[in-house]
């Protein structure tokens, strides 16, 4: 009778050592961690400067990895080294554009300060520059007006520096007063207008008749003669000897624009 027996199992066999094979192996470990070292060096430098080739490498890894799974497991130290030269290659030329392409520098914009809001009460420039043209007077030609204009002008001259109970007077029987009013000295002011034309002068019976009436009759304190014109030789020097202020058109318009002093303030001595 025969005995049936179990089939043996054979052995695994025991692989020989090689020493090419394990030379490459750990040249291929030292050469993988290298390029470890360089690709994340590299990698590092580009995600400074470039942040968007971060992602290309980390893809391009991913995919190495994939592919590394799906391959056969099997896998020779030539086949490794062929695939870490090529991942190399591709990383290294990688690794060069993104050193290469210049990086944008950022440009600081400059932002201009916000104007400063104005100081309480104070008033905008527009509508400074409006009252400035409304507070300085403008110059305005006297001789064309008439004689009653030239008498009315006068008055409100007065008024506006602060003379009080101006009033005109001028017509037939004035006895050569025009403007009354009181000074801000608080003195009684006579004035006679005369609106002359271009070539004619103030003369001196002019001023004799106006200094026979301005003291004597109407009380002046301060009487003032005003012309368009000018005045003669004569009619200054009886004026000087009477107290009487000659004012004529280039002091008139001094006085208008302010840059003169005002008929009660320094007497005209021509």
């Amino acid at each position: 009778m025969t005995v049936p027996t179990r089939p043996l199992r054979p052995l695994p066999r025991r692989r020989r050592f090689d020493l090419r094979t394990t030379a490459w192996f750990f040249v291929l470990l030292a050469l993988l961690l290298s390029l470890g070292g360089l690709i994340a060096r590299t990698a590092a430098q580009a995600a400074q400067r470039r942040p968007v080739w971060a992602v290309i490498l980390l893809l391009l890894a991913s995919a190495a990895v994939i592919a590394g799974h799906r391959g056969r497991r099997r896998w020779s130290a030539s086949r490794a080294l062929r695939r870490a030269t090529e991942a190399l290659e591709a990383a290294a030329e990688t690794a060069a554009d993104a050193l290469q392409a210049p990086a944008v520098a950022a440009v600081p914009v400059e932002v201009a300060d916000p104007p400063l809001p104005p100081a309480p009460g104070a008033v905008p420039a527009e509508e400074t520059l409006l009252l400035d043209a409304a507070v300085v007077p403008q110059v305005m030609d006297y001789a064309v007006l008439d004689p009653e204009e030239f008498e009315q002008a006068i008055a409100e001259l007065c008024t506006r520096d602060g003379c009080t109970d101006v009033e005109v007077v001028g017509g037939a029987g004035d006895l050569g007063a025009d403007v009354l009013a009181v000074a801000p000295s608080g003195h009684r002011l006579v004035v006679q207008c005369k609106r002359y034309g271009e070539g004619n002068r103030v003369g001196s019976q002019d001023l004799q008749r106006f200094g026979g009436t301005c003291f004597t009759v109407h009380e002046a304190d301060i009487a003032v003669l005003v012309t368009t014109a000018d005045f003669t030789a004569p009619a200054l020097e009886y004026a000087e000897q009477c107290g009487i202020v000659c004012m004529d058109a280039e002091a008139l318009t001094a006085w208008h624009l302010g840059t003169g002093p005002r008929p009660w303030e320094t007497p005209y001595e021509g």
